[in-house]
C-alpha cells in the first residue's frame, strides 16, 4: 500500500494538470511534473482557454498568438516528460464556470483516468497580499474541482459521455496549486532546472529575467522544510477515513 504521508517517494501512474492557459502549469507544477515523469508517471496536460490576449504586441492578432502559446506550451511539456496534451479552445480572459466546460473537464478526466488531478485553487481570490488571482484559474479550478466530483464518478451525469464509450472514474487525489494553504511540499530541488527550461519554452510570456526569479520562489515555498526548493500544493485525498466530526 502506498504511503500518503510520504509525499516526497510518492509517483502516481497517472496524473493529470488541468490549467487556464498556456505556461500556467510550468508555474505552478513543472518541477512535481518532471520528478513524476522521471518516475514512469503518465502525465496528460490539459489547457483550456487558448492564450490568445496576453500579449502588449499590436502586430499580432488573436489567432496568430493561440498558434504560438499551443506551440510554447508542447515544447514546454515536451522537457518536463508530458505523454498528453489536450487543448480545449476556450477564449483567453472569458473563461466561466459552466457546465458545457465540466462535461469538457469530465471528459478527459474518463478518458486519461488519472490518480492525482492538479489544478488552480478556485478559493484563491487575493495570493501573497500583492497578486490578484486571474480569473480564468479562479473559473478553470471551480470546474476541475467540480468534474472530479461528482461529475466523474456518477453515471447519470453527462451520460452522454457513456455514449462516447467513456466510463466513470474517480479520482483519487486533488493538488491545489496557488494556495495560501498549502499542506504538502514536494522537493523540486533536482528537477528546478528542468522547471526553469520548460519555462524559457514560453519566450512570448517570459523572458530570462521572469525564470532567473523561480528559485527565489521556489526557495520560499521550501523556507519551513528540509530541503531547499519546493512547490507546494493544497491537497484533498479522497475516500479517507474521517478523523474528527464537525464539533468534536
Amino acid at each position: 500500500m502506498t504511503d500518503l504521508t510520504d509525499v516526497q517517494n510518492y509517483f502516481p501512474e497517472r496524473a493529470m494538470v488541468v490549467v487556464a492557459h498556456p505556461d500556467d502549469a510550468e508555474f505552478m507544477v513543472a518541477g512535481t511534473v518532471a520528478k513524476w515523469a522521471k518516475h514512469g508517471c503518465i502525465v496528460s496536460y490539459v489547457v483550456i482557454t487558448n492564450g490568445n490576449k496576453g500579449t502588449e504586441d499590436r502586430t499580432i492578432t488573436s489567432d496568430q498568438l493561440a498558434e504560438i502559446r499551443e506551440a510554447e506550451q508542447r515544447a514546454a511539456g515536451l522537457v518536463l516528460g508530458v505523454k498528453n496534451f489536450e487543448f480545449l479552445g476556450y477564449e483567453d480572459g472569458y473563461l466561466v464556470h459552466t457546465l458545457d466546460l465540466r462535461r469538457d473537464i469530465t471528459r478527459l478526466i474518463r478518458k486519461y483516468q488519472p490518480e492525482v488531478v492538479f489544478c488552480f485553487d478556485p478559493t484563491a481570490r487575493f495570493l501573497w497580499g500583492t497578486y490578484t488571482n486571474h480569473p480564468d484559474h479562479r473559473a478553470s479550478g471551480d470546474a476541475t474541482v467540480d468534474a472530479i466530483f461528482p461529475s466523474a464518478r456518477d453515471h447519470l451525469t453527462f451520460p452522454e459521455l457513456l455514449d462516447e464509450g467513456l466510463d466513470t472514474h474517480k479520482v483519487k487525489q486533488l493538488w491545489m496549486g496557488s494556495t495560501e494553504n498549502p499542506n504538502v511540499w514536494v522537493d523540486i530541488s533536482e528537477t528546478l532546472e528542468a522547471k526553469k527550461d520548460a519555462l524559457l519554452e514560453h519566450p512570448s510570456q517570459i523572458g530570462p529575467e521572469v525564470v532567473d526569479f523561480i528559485g527565489v520562489m521556489s526557495a520560499m515555498q521550501a523556507s519551513e522544510q528540509s530541503f531547499e526548493h519546493a512547490e507546494s500544493f493544497r491537497r484533498i485525498i479522497f475516500d479517507q477515513p474521517r478523523t474528527a466530526t464537525p464539533g468534536g
